[in-house]
């Protein structure tokens, strides 16, 4: 059957409109880290994955378009050499007052405890900072070849920028001293200067009561050994939220979050998602926690134990919420308020099919055919299926079916080590050794089945995908190929057809070093910013000024 065009215009008008209060929402709730700081709209990405919903898009890219991302006009602009991996996602503050000029900075985070601020458009550095005290080094591996040779900072910082100011960044990072102690320290750095503020760096120390892991007197300890930094640093206001990944499973380890002023780097909150057992730790492949408007925090456990006995509330009796979908409320100091587990989710702990390999995402408010409004959020792991939940009542733990809001079963093959994007409502994941697939949802529900794929896949880890569009139009997604030498794409958001590739221009021109697992492209300003394990490929528009 033919639509008429009048209908297809309308429809075409719904979507913008809706593109404009997705955008509008996420501002209210505070997600938005991709800001203006006048009324130019200078663009900024402050946090992992652009907000605090982790949607990974950039709806304010005006440069980058459907016509002129291709290998004729697009392409590598410089690379930025630093001094060791670059696990983190870079970050972006525009127009910052550095050495008597103004200048919109990268920052750029490595695993030899460095940070580094580049003039973003030109490359030049601005200043670089070590994190390491006198005597100190990097950590060793610990004999986990997850992040190796050397741990130093694994996780994306976060950046708060008040009107007015230049900003401060938020780092972890991880060394070793001469007597052979492990350290973990919070540091606040100048983005002017990279100097240390508010009183940085702190060490991290922590205990909450249990029997679990490493404990002792009645209370689990924080072993900073026994931990890395992987996920993403989540600041709500003026909170900064911590989590504790495991090298390799390797025991004692425990599911540690902590909460920190960012004024004053004091401990103001901890909580253990594991205090009675063991694992649990919350890594989701370098996603960050995810934050509502009302300081809700949403996040992917990792495999652990879960106390399928329940107390009267539905709550496991112990405390232990080992390979779940948690939500913690932030009012009373960090506290779990609802959580889903999967029937089967003690046996797949059991056999290291966790669902905390992958990153929660926050869907924007959407209603169903009957007007009801649902706020929604999604995860996967390791086990190829896809969880949509109920942010309100996420399910909580049933032994004989899954009372999520939504599952799609085996959609996903290769399973999750990664987290997806979202534009116009459709979900973006990028599974192992598949190509990126596009869900979209009718009526708040799913589609059951991909409605579009890339022509190519992706081996281990799989891809994160980033979103770059101009509201509701020239929507573009990248990927960047764990391969040597890495491999950047973009594609039509719409169809999947890819757009670019930096293998397309001959000679190598866009050859931009060796892949990295864990890699997210970042995109602001007519720019495409991507870490590999020695630097930095900065792409954007050929002979643009």
């Amino acid at each position: 059957m033919k639509i008429p065009q009048v209908f297809i215009r309308f429809g075409q008008r719904l979507r913008q409109h809706a593109t404009r209060l997705f955008a509008a929402s996420f501002l209210a709730a505070g997600f938005l880290a991709v800001g203006s700081m006048c009324a130019s709209a200078q663009q900024q990405v402050l946090t992992y994955h652009n907000n605090n919903g982790r949607t990974g898009l950039n709806s304010a890219e005006t440069k980058l378009t459907l016509s002129n991302v291709n290998s004729g006009m697009f392409g590598k602009l410089f690379t930025l050499s630093v001094d060791g991996l670059v696990d983190a996602e870079p970050l972006y503050l525009s127009a910052v007052t550095v050495q008597s000029g103004t200048h919109n900075v990268l920052i750029v985070a490595t695993e030899h405890d460095s940070v580094y601020a580049f003039d973003a458009d030109a490359g030049t550095q601005l200043w670089k900072i070590s994190t390491l005290k006198s005597g100190e080094t990097t950590s060793d591996d610990r004999g986990c070849g997850q992040v190796t040779p050397e741990i130093g900072i694994t996780s994306t910082p976060a950046i708060s920028r008040p009107a007015g100011s230049n900003g401060i960044i938020y780092v972890v990072a991880m060394s070793k001293d001469s007597s052979g102690n492990y350290h973990q320290r919070l540091h606040a750095l100048d983005a002017a200067t990279g100097n240390e503020v508010n009183g940085g760096p702190v060490d991290i120390a922590a205990k909450y009561p249990g029997t679990g892991d490493n404990s002792s007197g009645g209370f689990v300890i924080f072993d900073p050994a026994q931990y890395k930094e992987r996920s993403g640093l989540l600041l709500v206001g003026n909170q900064l939220y911590l989590t504790w990944a495991s090298h390799c499973d390797i025991r004692p380890y425990t599911g540690w979050i902590m909460g920190y002023n960012a004024t004053t780097l004091a401990q103001k909150s901890v909580i253990n998602v594991t205090p009675n057992g063991n694992e649990g730790a919350i890594w989701g492949s370098g996603a960050g926690l995810t934050a509502d408007s009302s300081g809700n925090i949403f996040f992917l456990d990792a495999n652990g134990i879960f106390d399928t006995s329940l107390n009267s509330n539905g709550f496991p009796s112990s405390s232990d919420y080992g390979n779940a979908f948690i939500r913690l409320t932030t009012k009373s100091g960090l506290a779990v308020a609802d959580y889903f587990e999967m029937d089967n989710g003690p046996q797949e702990s059991e056999g290291d099919v966790d669902l905390g390999s992958g990153g929660a995402i926050l869907i924007p408010p959407m209603k169903d055919s009957s007007g009801t409004t649902w706020q929604l959020a999604a995860g996967a792991g390791k086990d190829s299926n896809l969880y949509v939940v109920n942010r309100n009542s996420m399910g909580k733990f049933n032994a004989n079916s899954n009372n999520n809001y939504q599952e799609l079963s085996g959609v996903l093959p290769g399973g999750i080590w990664s987290m997806p994007a979202y534009f116009r409502n459709r979900l973006y994941y990028g599974p192992v050794g598949q190509p990126i697939l596009s869900f979209e949802f009718k009526d708040a529900k799913l589609l059951t089945t991909a409605v579009t794929q890339t022509t190519n896949s992706f081996g281990y880890p799989g891809v994160t995908p980033s979103i770059s569009a101009n509201g509701g139009t020239n929507g573009i997604v990248w990927a960047s190929e764990n391969t040597n030498p890495a491999v950047l794409h973009a594609y039509n958001a719409e169809t999947l057809v890819e757009l670019y590739n930096t293998n397309q221009a001959s000679g190598g021109r866009d050859n931009f070093g060796a892949g990295n697992k864990y890699i997210t492209p970042m995109i602001v300003n007519g720019k495409v910013y991507v870490g590999t394990t020695n630097g930095v490929g900065v792409f954007g528009l050929l002979g643009a000024k």
